[in-house]
């Protein structure tokens, strides 16, 4: 994990995957960088974790959930997220082994969302080659009908299509992290089940609800997708979760567990205290990062939505991203339909004439933003072609995209940096 973004003399150090890009800005036109805290972490997760689950919040404790003979499924985030799987899982199994478990019990479902297959080499390094060896671990299927059983409609008529390991076992734990998120305001917690192992048209019923909300989800804790999801987690019965709050840096700011709300708001504390950061005003310009969430356009696109709530109407986001896999491995329809506004896709949604509901729903999420703004994109994985696709405009270097900028808002128009942007919820003040 990278340290944070510094300033050094006449140029800044962008983050941009596993570098930095030196990015030179006058310093009369920097108005703040708007990045999460540094705080102090968990000295002893192994510890923690094993403290945790014999004293959850809200729920029994692990011994007490399950019992010899039981079939217990690990429902795992993906290699898009930074939880610290490799070392939580293992006192899992640890732990369940000890009341009684077998290892040849226990079932680790990857809660890939609506993401491609990880490959063996990142399932290694996300949980450890030991853990590989002692329990089965397998992709979720969410385009596959065969690996769903159908659960029926929550009360606003959401289809619940669940992943088939996750329902047939005995006991349900989820393992992930808590980081805001514009779709419904929180990662963690719910959404190891939605969208982690549903099917594709739960994952897009629940995303058009985002997409389609008056007023940004990002960062706030009681929402009409973030319900959603908790009643979906409920209906499934998800048992436990076992949650970690990161900070910038990667390190352990804290872990909970216990039931699925219970604990996730507990966690949502201590990530607000992190995440939520203040800057004076809003911009002409905002430069991002899309740093952690740089694999493909799919993740990177968090970066607009942080971006989106600090520049002036009319202004222009400079994204930095590398997505070395492009736009997206699972969802190429967003190049067909990434240019078009929210009221020419939904029409086309609601005929059948856009296939992908998740995509469509990202695709609006998009509009709403350049509404009101001139995106500009820098990406090494991304051409100039497909930028164009996805609606936005595209520069070889951040240099070439701020001349741009200032071109169009005047040679001493303000600029806020969010290194972070993904993550990060900016809180204007003025």
């Amino acid at each position: 994990m990278k340290v944070p973004m510094v300033q050094r003399s006449s140029s800044i150090a962008l983050p941009y995957g596993e570098d930095f890009l030196d990015v030179h800005l006058p310093s009369r036109n920097l108005l703040c960088i708007v990045e999460p805290k540094d705080v102090h972490g968990v000295r002893d997760i192994h510890g923690e974790v094993r403290r945790l689950l014999r004293n959850p919040l809200g729920c029994k404790k692990l011994s007490e959930l399950v019992k010899p003979g039981d079939e217990v499924v690990i429902i795992s985030d993906d290699n898009t997220r930074l939880t610290p799987t490799n070392v939580i899982v293992p006192i899992l199994l640890d732990e369940l082994n000890e009341a009684g478990v077998e290892d040849s019990q226990v079932k680790i479902i990857m809660a890939l969302g609506t993401h491609r297959k990880m490959t063996d080499s990142e399932l290694g390094r996300k949980l450890g080659n030991t853990v590989l060896k002692r329990v089965e671990v397998k992709n979720h299927e969410y385009l596959d009908r065969e690996c769903l059983i159908d659960l029926g409609q929550t009360k606003n008529k959401t289809p619940i299509k669940i992943n088939k390991d996750v329902m047939k076992a005995d006991v349900k734990i989820g393992v992930g992290n808590i980081v805001p998120h514009h779709i419904c305001g929180w990662a963690g917690g719910a959404k190891i089940i939605q969208p982690g192992v549903s099917g594709k048209d739960t994952t897009a019923a629940t995303h058009i609800l985002g997409a389609t909300s008056p007023v940004t989800l990002l960062g706030t804790v009681d929402n009409i997708v973030r319900n959603e999801m908790i009643r979906i987690a409920r209906r499934v019965k998800l048992d436990m979760i076992v949650n970690t709050v990161l900070d910038r840096k990667g390190n352990v700011a804290d872990v909970v567990a216990g039931d699925v709300v219970q604990a996730t708001d507990s966690g949502i504390k201590t990530s607000k205290k992190i995440y939520f950061a203040k800057t004076p005003t809003k911009t002409d310009i905002v430069l991002a990062s899309s740093h952690p969430c740089d694999i493909e356009f799919w993740q990177a696109h968090k970066t607009l939505y942080s971006s989106g709530m600090v520049v002036k109407e009319g202004g222009t986001i400079i994204i930095a991203t590398p997505c070395p896999e492009g736009v997206s491995v699972t969802h190429p329809e967003l190049l067909e339909i990434g240019r078009l506004s929210s009221n020419q896709i939904l029409p086309k949604l609601r005929r059948g004439e856009i296939e992908d509901g998740v995509g469509a729903a990202l695709a609006i999420a998009f509009s709403v933003v350049k509404r009101h703004a001139n995106v500009i994109l820098v990406s090494d994985g991304i051409s100039a072609t497909d930028s164009e696709n996805l609606g936005f405009e595209h520069a070889d270097t951040v240099d070439q995209a701020l001349s741009k900028a200032f071109a169009r808002h005047g040679s001493r128009a303000k600029v806020t940096i969010l290194p972070n942007a993904p993550d990060t919820v900016p809180i204007v003040e003025n």
